[in-house]
């Protein structure tokens, strides 16, 4: 656990960070957003969000993230869904959401995830069956 466990949220200014290529913003448990702002970071190709149990949603705005390769998403407790922009990363290779308890299912655009080359589903005990897409 780091000294920083106490943080809520991320500064919008972040955005302005042009040449940022990783994130990792684990262990924040008491983060609650992140700003719209991410989606300026056109250079980020990694992002880590695990055990930041209480951020309930990603920004639309991630979408936006074209040359975007690995979302790490693990023990999320209260994510339930996930924004529909996240079918708009072409360039996504690794997509991480073992242990989003609150999550019961994955959308169905995650097919059209064409560079997708792993999927961690890891103890994702409320998955109900996987969206036919994933078969395309």
């Amino acid at each position: 656990m780091n000294d920083y466990s106490s943080l809520q949220e991320v500064s919008t200014s972040i955005g302005q960070l042009s040449t940022l290529q990783n994130l990792h913003l684990n262990d924040y448990l008491n983060l609650q957003e992140l700003p719209t702002s991410i989606g300026q970071l056109t250079t980020l190709q990694d992002l880590h969000l695990n055990y930041c149990l209480t951020l309930e949603e990603l920004p639309t705005s991630i979408g936006q993230l074209t040359t975007f390769q690995d979302l790490h998403l693990n023990y999320r407790l209260t994510l339930e869904e996930l924004p529909t922009s996240i079918g708009q990363l072409n360039a996504l290779q690794m997509f991480n959401v073992s242990k989003c308890l609150s999550l019961q299912n994955l959308p169905t655009y995650i097919g059209q995830l064409n560079a997708l080359q792993n999927l961690h589903l890891n103890d994702y005990s409320s998955l109900q069956k996987l969206p036919t897409s994933i078969a395309n």
